[in-house]
Parts: C-alpha cells; sequence; structure tokens
C-alpha cells in the first residue's frame, strides 16, 4: 500500500500512467476513488496522481482536533509532491478539494502549471447559515455515526443531479461515504470548511495569481455559482466553464464532458495557448 509520510503523518496515494504530472484533490464527502472516471481517461496521456487527505484511511485519522485545517492540507499536497519528486504538476480539485488546489496554488505558484477548480467556494455566499448547519452536522456525526451524513447528502438540492442522472452511481459513492470514520469526517467539518477563508475573502490573493486556471460550476449547484464568477472576474488567467443541468459533483455526473473541456483546457496551456481575460493577446 502507497503511503508517503508527510508532516509527521501518513498520506494514502495513486499514480497511474506515465507523463506530465496531474494530480486531483477530492471533496469532502468522498476520496481518491472519486476520481475513476478521470484518472482512467487521463492517465493515457499523465502520471496521474490521486490521494486520501488526511482522516481518510487508508490515510492516517490523527484524534488531535488541531491536526486539521485548510492550511494543513494545503500543505499536505505540497508536501506530497515533493515526496514523488515531483516539481511541478497540473493540480485540480472538487469541492473541498478544489478550495485545497486554489490555495496550493496561491502559496506554492511555481508548482502549479494549471488549476482546474470545480465545484468550489460553498459557505462563500449564506455564510451565517452554512456555519450553523454544518456546525449541527459535525456535532451529529459524532454522536449518531455515518448515517447522518448519508441522510444529509442524500437530500441536498446541490447532488440531486447526480442521483437523477445515475442512480447506480450515487449509491456508489454513498457506499464509499459510509467507510468514513464520523469522528473524523466532524474534526474535518470543524477544523477546515467552518474555518477556511471564503472566496471573497481571497479577493487580493486571486488577483495576483497568475497561473492559468479552468474554474467548472453546475448550474444547479447554487452555493459555487456565485463564488465561481467571483473567481472568473478575479483571477487574471482564469476561464469559466458552467455544465448544464449538474450540481456538485460534476466529474462524476458528467464525466466525458468534465473530461473533455480540462483536456482541452490542458492542451491550451501546454501549448501557450491558454490566454489572459483581461489583456489581448499579441
Amino acid at each position: 500500500m502507497p503511503l508517503a509520510k508527510v508532516k509527521g503523518t501518513e498520506l494514502y496515494f495513486e499514480e497511474t500512467g506515465e507523463g506530465f504530472p496531474l494530480v486531483w484533490s477530492h471533496e469532502f464527502a468522498g476520496d481518491c476513488r472519486s476520481w475513476e472516471p478521470q484518472v482512467r481517461y487521463f492517465s493515457r496521456r499523465y502520471r496521474v496522481i490521486t490521494y486520501n487527505h488526511r482522516g481518510y484511511p487508508p490515510s492516517a485519522v490523527p484524534e488531535d482536533p488541531s491536526a486539521y485545517s485548510n492550511e494543513i492540507l494545503v500543505e499536505d499536497l505540497h508536501h506530497l509532491l515533493r515526496h514523488l519528486g515531483i516539481e511541478q504538476a497540473h493540480v485540480g480539485g472538487l469541492s473541498m478539494g478544489a478550495n485545497v488546489a486554489l490555495n496550493f496554488g496561491l502559496r506554492h505558484p511555481r508548482m502549479a502549471r494549471s488549476l482546474i477548480i470545480a465545484a468550489c467556494g460553498a459557505g462563500t455566499v449564506g455564510r451565517e447559515h452554512f456555519l450553523a448547519e454544518y456546525g449541527r452536522l459535525a456535532d451529529r456525526l459524532e454522536r449518531e455515526g455515518i448515517q447522518v451524513a448519508l441522510d444529509r447528502f442524500s437530500a441536498l438540492p446541490s447532488r440531486r443531479a447526480f442521483r437523477d442522472k445515475d442512480p447506480h452511481g450515487f449509491q456508489e459513492f454513498l457506499a464509499q461515504l459510509r467507510e468514513h470514520p464520523p469522528r473524523a469526517k466532524a474534526q474535518i467539518l470543524r477544523g477546515v470548511l467552518l474555518r477556511r477563508k471564503t472566496i471573497f475573502e481571497l479577493e487580493p490573493q486571486l488577483k495576483t495569481l497568475q497561473v492559468p486556471t479552468l474554474v467548472l460550476v453546475g448550474d444547479q449547484d447554487e452555493p459555487c455559482i456565485e463564488p465561481a464568477l467571483f473567481m472568473q472576474r478575479h483571477i487574471p488567467h482564469a476561464g469559466l466553464l458552467t455544465l448544464s443541468r449538474s450540481g456538485h459533483q460534476v466529474n462524476l455526473e458528467e464525466p466525458a464532458l468534465f473530461n473533455l473541456h480540462v483536456s482541452e483546457f490542458l492542451s491550451a496551456v501546454e501549448n501557450g495557448r491558454w490566454g489572459s481575460r483581461t489583456e489581448p493577446r499579441t
């Protein structure tokens, strides 16, 4: 089992294919298995790396609440790439993982050849409601167990499109979520999701980000639409793709479209054809 020792903990990772590195960072309700459609597609041309964040077995599951923060997850990714001897990579993520990828690009821009930021920014709009709702979810996870998370994510409007389009895939997602340790989920909620900066709060850093960036959002992923527009407006080299009739898990709901557009983006970046939103190409 491949485990990387980083910052006093161990991260489980998988590598598939050869070529320029492409790393995917998973969402709160997922793990490295959430990227299977992308692994199968992109490993034909890239060295694809997926991994489990701390708190997601077989990665280590620290008991100390202070071991979980967005900054720590960003540095976990940084040290994982260093462990693998990777100096630069395309870095992508979904939801919590997209926030990690974005902040990785802000903190280590030379290591990011490009950024793929999908379904990012929950908790930016309607902040007080978000904090209260997910604070209660953390408490219930510790008291009642992982079934609380399954019930919660089954009912979310932003997950409904996936459930309706692909019932089998959605049940597979829930089966994988069922394996996650509930106490660790509660720690991640409190330490990462409830304490990270909103996309609006990142405005000064976003304006200085020179890494080519593709922002993706589903048109039914209401909490992430406004943050996606905000990133497109403030990151100099960002483009925005909205997938119609799609919710939060865009890489699983519409894997063919997701892979196609990401592939075109990567090709444009690698060939020097991804321009700036604010400056005309010369």
